[in-house]
């Protein structure tokens, strides 16, 4: 027989205070363009490794990459977040 005890983690692993608080949304808010900049760049990756890359793919990986950097700066440059 299982103690309810033995639960009591899982069963308050979801409580209301554990919720982020405003602050942290706002940081999650403000990084959100640097991470689709970053989703956009590995997508772009991953469609240029099945194949060999001619020049427009280049072109097309060093325009994500540079929409990376751009993200990374307009952040450490709003002071809001950091930019790893």
């Amino acid at each position: 027989m299982k103690h309810i005890v033995t639960l009591a983690d899982a069963v308050t692993a979801f409580e209301s205070w554990m919720e982020p608080t405003a602050a942290e949304l706002a940081a999650i808010e403000a990084e959100a363009p640097l991470l689709a900049a970053e989703v956009e760049e590995l997508d772009t990756v991953i469609a240029l490794m099945d194949r060999p890359a001619n020049e427009v793919d280049t072109r097309r990986a060093r325009r994500a990459h540079a929409r990376v950097l751009a993200a990374r700066a307009a952040l450490a440059n709003t002071g809001t977040g950091e930019a790893a």
